[in-house]
């Protein structure tokens, strides 16, 4: 851990512009001295991992890698548009397990808000639907919800709003909602084959008010949210606290990366600023009965979730296949019921009809 430029696509030996330094201390000594009125911040799924939700792309932990066994057509699936109209139950046994409400917000989400209490908080363009922005208190016209969130529901045909409470009640119970127009229901999470939400595009203009930019926990891999820092007036300090380098910050004289957990980063910044103790009373108020000395779920917790989520959908796949098989044998059993009777009243070989109207007339139409 520790401070790091993350390209050497300048000369490092050229000191930076505004900042004193590039590191944690200088950004800290930068806002409190009043010269930051507009904090932009980007954020990914690194900011929420540590509250237990697992990321999409990690190769042990991460959603896609543990839906691959699942038998979808690619694990993506559960979030793309027209498999969603095929079949939506996969998505709605994933959204039982990150429905609002069984997660906290993280140290990172407190320290965001915190530059919303203070009126330093222009805006937050986050990519994460788990709306944990606003359970830790960030004003929601502060969020940019760059793909959807789990805040909102309609129809995906008529795009009507749905009852919110109706849509709970049959996520819990795994049963896919239906609009009165006969069109499916979904939360407000962008899908892959689906634009991006016009609050999105119709906030790219704050960037260029921006006097200090934060970029948290993002891999900075999908566009067009990857190019948001790219979009930050040349001058403009920009902070990087990731696992790793990504995106072209360290490019600029005024860029500074942090590489390790957000969290991490965010409680060092917070002393530099003398937030910290005001910030941790803030965090343990919203995460309630968790202790203190584990705020998020550890990895071979994390890895049990998960695999308690990709077997609830494998319980409700497994639960539609049998029923499939049971209609199956039923519907055979009962052709040769009939054929028998057909047999015994108008001869052997003979039959006057298929006989299942009474019996599965849902199928009827089928045969």
């Amino acid at each position: 851990m520790g401070q790091e430029v993350s390209s050497e696509a300048f000369d490092p030996s050229i000191p930076p512009a505004k900042l004193s330094r590039r590191d944690l201390r200088a950004v800290a000594e930068l806002i409190k001295s009043g010269a930051c009125k507009n904090v932009v911040f980007m954020v990914g799924a690194g900011i929420s991992t540590a509250a237990g939700i697992p990321d999409f792309r990690s190769p042990e932990t991460g959603l896609y890698s543990n839906l691959a066994r699942l038998e979808l057509p690619r694990p993506e699936a559960v979030f793309d548009i027209s498999y969603f109209r095929e079949d939506p139950r996969a998505f709605y046994a994933l959204a039982q397990e990150l429905w609002p409400g069984k997660f906290k917000p993280t140290m990172t989400h407190v320290f965001m808000r915190m530059f919303a209490d203070r009126g330093l908080l222009l805006r937050c363009f986050t990519q994460n639907i788990d709306t944990l922005e606003l359970a830790a208190g960030i004003p929601r016209d502060k969020i940019v919800f760059a793909h959807g969130s789990f805040a909102g529901q309609h129809c995906i045909d008529c795009m009507e709003e749905f009852d919110r409470k109706t849509l709970e009640e049959h996520v819990r119970s795994g049963t896919p909602a239906f609009c009165a127009c006969g069109g499916l229901v979904k939360p407000d999470i962008t899908f892959f084959g689906e634009a991006l939400p016009p609050e999105f595009h119709g906030s790219l203009h704050l960037l260029e008010e921006a006097d200090l930019a934060i970029v948290m926990g993002s891999s900075l891999s999908v566009y067009p949210f990857a190019a948001l820092p790219q979009r930050i007036e040349e001058g403009v300090p920009r902070l990087l606290m990731n696992m790793e380098k990504v995106g072209e910050i360290g490019s600029r004289r005024d860029d500074v990366a942090w590489i390790g957990e957000c969290d991490d980063g965010v409680r060092e910044l917070a002393e530099q600023l003398g937030w910290w103790e005001e910030m941790e009373g803030i965090w343990k108020g919203l995460r309630g009965d968790v202790g203190p000395e584990k705020p998020g779920l550890s990895v071979d917790t994390l890895e049990e979730e998960v695999a308690r989520l990709t077997g609830d959908v494998e319980k409700s796949l497994k639960v539609a296949e049998e029923h499939k098989a049971w209609v199956a044998k039923g519907l055979e059993r009962e052709k040769e019921r009939r054929k028998s009777i057909d047999e015994e009243v108008y001869g052997e070989g003979k039959a006057a009809d298929d006989g299942l109207g009474h019996v599965f007339p849902h199928l009827k139409s089928k045969q």
